[in-house]
């Protein structure tokens, strides 16, 4: 079962490194491709890395 907190939480820790990544990205006049590719690999191999390392488990 998985814990709803645990997932929002945890998604929303890495909402916010990937709002972080965009602006890291404009203030160093990235090309457009990378503002797609970043966040979204963050969001995705993060919640692969979370997901696998029991992070959003419920603990009984």
């Amino acid at each position: 079962m998985v814990s709803k907190i645990r997932v929002l939480v945890g998604m929303l820790v890495l909402l916010a490194l990937a709002i972080a990544s965009i602006a890291l990205l404009a203030a160093v006049k990235a090309a457009p491709l990378w503002f797609t590719v970043v966040p979204l690999g963050i969001l995705f191999f993060g919640a692969g890395v979370g997901r696998s390392m029991g992070w959003f488990d419920k603990n009984r």
